[in-house]
């Protein structure tokens, strides 16, 4: 029998003990039974020490770079993170990495492109015809000065966003040129944005960046699964040729997802129930 610990809560403090906490601790969860444990999202969060790892910033970012007024992470550095996850393969424990693609937050410089406001409860219907805006999208990573990879975001690898500088109010966008994914969830007719900067499933050249960043971090961190979040809002065929990439990577991933819908969980092709997704994959 499978047993999963989620072993994180939203309010643990910012003291970045956390994975510190998790390598004493793999011989203790191993005679309790636990076979699987849950870590939270490990890379650099807009809100920098205080940040959940939810508002991504920077993915390759794992605790390495003085980003965002830190370098170590809310849970500790990049060093204490992989050494945490040996702890648990060496007590036979699968670390499931959670993986947050939806978005990204914090950018480091605003850019003017012009975008059309959306209704949010019905986000297929524009309100305002397209029109001037000054939006957060643009992301170098200068503190990373290009370590790991070159790519650098811009508002074309978004659909859109929700705050606009220029008028300093908080409306939903959808940008010149672009759609929301139309396979994600129909709550508010189209659940594809959630926050942040949405990242555009739709764009080659981002594909191409998330296939790489996902082996570059199976070549950082042995993990030997995957938490997917927001798995509703993420065009529903991306996931199953993501995972099938990430597969050739390891022998077998363990995968599990956070989601509402059962066509999601057929369309990435492993088993699940209307709360949660999970398999081998």
């Amino acid at each position: 029998m499978e047993t999963m610990l989620q072993y994180f809560e939203w309010d643990f403090p910012a003291d970045g003990t956390l994975w510190r906490r998790l390598y004493a601790d793999a011989g203790y969860l191993k005679d309790l039974g636990i076979t699987m444990v849950w870590m939270p999202p490990a890379y650099k969060g807009q809100g920098g020490v205080n940040d959940t790892g939810y508002g991504v910033y920077d993915m390759y970012d794992l605790g390495e770079f003085d980003a965002k007024g830190t370098v170590r992470t809310k849970y500790g550095t990049k060093e204490e993170y992989v050494q945490a996850v040996k702890a648990l393969g060496k007590q036979g424990i699968d670390a499931l990495a959670d993986i947050v693609f939806n978005h990204r937050m914090g950018a480091d410089y605003p850019e003017e492109v012009k975008a059309r406001t959306m209704d949010w409860s019905h986000r297929n219907t524009a309100v305002a015809p397209e029109h001037p805006v000054e939006v957060w999208t643009g992301y170098d990573f200068p503190d990373r000065h290009n370590k790991y990879s070159r790519f650098h975001w811009t508002w074309k690898d978004f659909t859109g966003t929700d705050f606009d500088q220029t008028a300093g109010k908080t409306e939903l966008m959808e940008f010149d040129g672009k759609k929301w994914d139309s396979r994600v969830s129909k709550e508010e007719d189209n659940f594809d944005f959630i926050m942040g900067d949405d990242v555009d499933f739709q764009s080659r050249r981002v594909i191409r960046e998330l296939y790489r960043w996902g082996r570059w971090y199976l070549s950082q961190v042995p993990v030997n699964g995957f938490r997917l979040d927001a798995v509703k809002s993420i065009d529903s065929g991306f996931f199953t040729r993501w995972l099938r990439a990430m597969r050739k990577e390891l022998r077998q991933a363990v995968c599990r997802g956070r989601m509402v819908e059962r066509r999601c969980a057929s369309a990435a092709g492993v088993s699940g129930s209307q709360s949660e997704m999970h398999g081998a994959v």
